[in-house]
């Protein structure tokens, strides 16, 4: 009697394991806020709707930004910094307090889907946050587990390109020998659990590194001639999808070929420094129009045509405030001001001189403002019916 009950209890709990899903459909975006002159979270969360975008990722988990997603039937995935790792890999007390203070409040009513336990760890430059990366998550997951939490919101971690010794052609993708000693526990813990691997993946920065050699048209989603993969005879006709399909090798190569692989960021950049190659307006345009276009057909690549593609793109603001490269302050779709960067189809807070679609017209702190995000939000709930 007693293991038919552990048997059933178990059985339970894989089923509420697998029925996690953090992402609806296949379009994402990321929510960065470096910045000290984009919109309230408030006004961001009519922009989303309005342009009926329902998955997004924050990079902490700010209570103003949960607070304004109450309601608004966006799915979330919140962050759990970098720096908190190393406290968090060694107090499951911790992990339980962070929860309580930066989930607990905001559920039901926010859809809190998931946590990113840091960001890019492996492969970056500190190695000490290798050796946590694992604890933390477990940490994590446990502390959403005492709090009957787990099996609805997802625990996972992003890579970066860094993970990976060879991504060309994408039947050669493998992960770096110094990386699977950490990898492999994450990855296994991953499959326990029910998570899928996120990767960071962006044809920008393959471009902008050796300009010479890349199609920029095969970067972007352009007519070329593509790479043809001799091992596994597929032709490639964009670098997105040979960059998942490399991610997907790897697993394979790990022991974990039945792993989903999905892109938590990806983007281009519409301005740069002089040598940032390909950082333009028109490239910017050009390639998230495309992504945007193939994610929507709901496809798979051509070595996983079953495993539909979602990305997050990268980013919905510029943020002004961005250390690093001319680049790294100009990867929105949407101005400072809420406007758009460019035309893909989306409909700014504000009128732009890319086009005079907007959501919300007048300035921000207007009195008509107040009527028009009301009737905004209004607008969308019926478009959704």
């Amino acid at each position: 009697m007693t293991s038919s009950l552990s048997l059933f209890l178990s059985l339970i709990l894989l089923f509420n394991v697998l029925v996690v899903d953090a992402f609806t459909g296949t379009y994402g975006i990321n929510y960065g806020r470096i910045a000290d002159n984009i919109p309230a979270p408030e006004s961001v969360v009519t922009l989303l709707r309005a342009n009926k975008i329902k998955n997004v990722r924050i990079y902490d988990a700010d209570d103003g930004v949960l607070t304004a997603f109450k309601g608004s039937g966006i799915q979330i995935i919140i962050g759990l910094g970098n720096e908190f790792l190393k406290d968090i890999s060694v107090n499951e007390d911790r992990a339980v307090e962070w929860v309580k203070l930066h989930v607990q409040p905001y559920i039901p009513d926010t859809l809190i889907r998931g946590i990113a336990v840091g960001n890019e760890i492996l492969g970056g430059g500190d190695v000490e946050l290798w050796e946590v990366l694992v604890p933390a998550a477990k940490n994590v997951y446990n502390a959403l587990d005492k709090l009957n939490l787990a099996h609805k919101i997802e625990v996972s971690s992003p890579h970066s390109e860094a993970v990976f010794e060879n991504t060309f052609p994408p039947s050669a993708g493998v992960f770096k020998e110094s990386i699977l000693p950490y990898m492999l526990p994450l990855l296994n813990f991953s499959r326990q659990i029910g998570s899928p691997f996120y990767i960071n993946a962006y044809p920008f920065l393959a471009y902008k590194s050796d300009p010479s050699h890349i199609d920029l048209n095969y970067a972007l989603f352009e007519k070329s001639s593509g790479i043809y993969d001799a091992k596994t005879k597929l032709h490639y006709d964009n670098m997105f999808e040979a960059m998942i399909d490399a991610a997907y090798f790897a697993l394979e190569k790990a022991g974990f070929e039945k792993m989903p692989v999905i892109c938590s960021e990806t983007g281009w950049a519409s301005q740069g420094d002089e040598n940032e190659a390909g950082a333009n307006v028109k490239n910017a345009r050009t390639y998230n129009n495309n992504l945007h276009k193939r994610l929507l057909k709901k496809k798979g690549t051509p070595y996983k045509p079953k495993m539909v593609m979602r990305a997050y793109v990268f980013a919905l603001f510029n943020e002004n405030k961005k250390p690093g490269p001319t680049s790294e302050r100009n990867f929105g779709l949407f101005k400072a001001d809420g406007s758009i960067a460019y035309k893909i189809g989306f409909r700014g807070l504000v009128p732009s001189s890319a086009s005079k679609d907007s959501v919300l017209q007048g300035g921000f702190w207007s009195s008509q403002w107040f009527i028009a995000m009301a009737t905004a939000v209004v607008l969308s709930q019926f478009l959704d019916l």
